[in-house]
């Protein structure tokens, strides 16, 4: 067995999120180190760059999103976010500022876990997604920009292939309605949710298995798009 365990950074300032979230980290293989503020858990992430930063957004000495955007300025490993249902518009900059995904006070520690598994993974991916993504019956090659469904070829747009691929290189990590607008249709476009609401719906008639209940491409409401598959 290897001696490392993963090291995650919590910078909370409520005692009792690190109470339990301390020893689940530590049940589960990780190395839980704690931080009561943003300042304290820049130092710590500038000292000895943990392997993921679970972040709160409300934390007393500085906004959650500007310790987020000074991490990223010199750390480029996981972030996820911790947020209470009320701030989805900061949970949206959060994702916009380079987080990685964000789990929703309160939270399960099966779900934390679950994202933080995800994030993980994503990491040490090579750029992106795998070239060649199968799901089910349907695949996609990213590099030869090929779709095929139970053996046929599916026809995307080329703006719907954009799109997907952009989806998939997510990795399973929500996508904001920005950052797919921004990629796929340019900056003067970011505000266009409607519009990206029509490509997602005609995406899903074209490549879900069931397009009424989408099991490939899933809806974060109010923030973006995850791929699933």
């Amino acid at each position: 067995m290897s001696d490392h365990k993963p090291r995650i950074l919590v910078i909370d300032d409520e005692p009792q999120i690190h109470r339990f979230l301390g020893p689940a980290l530590d049940a589960a293989g990780y190395e839980p180190v704690r931080a009561d503020t943003a300042a304290d858990g820049l130092r710590e992430i500038a000292r000895k760059p943990p392997d993921a930063v679970v972040l709160d957004l409300g934390l007393p000495d500085m906004d959650g999103k500007d310790a987020l955007a000074k991490a990223r300025a010199f750390y480029d490993g996981p972030i996820l976010i911790l947020s209470a249902r009320d701030r989805e518009t900061e949970k949206i900059d959060a994702l916009d500022l380079g987080a990685d995904d964000y789990v929703e006070k309160p939270f399960g520690v099966g779900e934390l876990l679950a994202r933080l598994r995800v994030a993980l993974r994503h990491r040490f991916q090579d750029q992106g997604a795998e070239p060649v993504v199968s799901v089910g019956d349907l695949t996609v090659d990213l590099v030869k920009r090929l779709i095929t469904r139970a053996g046929e070829a599916v026809r995307l747009s080329p703006r719907e292939y954009d799109l997907l691929a952009q989806l998939i290189r997510g990795g399973g990590k929500v996508v904001t309605h920005k950052q797919l607008l921004t990629a796929v249709w340019g900056p003067a476009h970011e505000h266009d949710v409607q519009y990206l609401r029509v490509f997602v719906g005609q995406l899903r008639q074209k490549i879900e298995p069931d397009p009424a209940a989408p099991a490939l491409i899933l809806t974060e409401p109010g923030v973006g798009y995850r791929w699933m598959g």
